[in-house]
């Protein structure tokens, strides 16, 4: 496995529209599309801020990961995502080092992209989403 980069921050939002007029009005950045992922039950906006991206997330549902993140820690980085060039061999790789997987096999994610999440005792108290996009 190789990790080829940081592929986006995810943020957990309330209000994706009041928080996008922050990203784009204040700060600059342009919004490149937005998705809403059901299996997930999210709403998204992507941020290109350099080699990088934002990952505004908004919950579809009170009932929903974000709203339950938000509910919990309040708005701000829900998780951090790493670009990795295959993502089997870098969960085999994490199941062979012993490390909690909250997916265990991948799934699709937002943009396309194959995703999978590794429990946040793994890494320290971070949630890490290893991330694989053909592009």
């Amino acid at each position: 496995m190789k990790i080829l980069k940081i592929d986006h921050i995810g943020i957990a939002v309330k209000d994706l529209a009041a928080s996008l007029k922050f990203y784009s009005q204040v700060l600059g950045l342009e919004v490149v599309g937005t998705e809403v992922v059901p299996e997930q039950q999210v709403k998204v906006a992507f941020l290109p801020c350099g080699d990088s991206e934002l990952e505004l997330l908004e919950s579809t549902t009170p009932e929903g990961p974000i709203a339950k993140f938000i509910e919990k820690r309040g708005e701000g980085v829900q998780h951090i995502a790493l670009r990795v060039d295959n993502l089997e061999e870098a969960l085999e790789m994490m199941r062979e080092k012993g490390l909690r997987l909250i997916d265990e096999k991948p799934r699709y994610g937002a943009g396309g992209a194959r995703i999978a999440f590794l429990h946040p005792q793994a890494a320290k108290g971070v949630l890490l989403e290893l991330t694989e996009r053909k592009d």
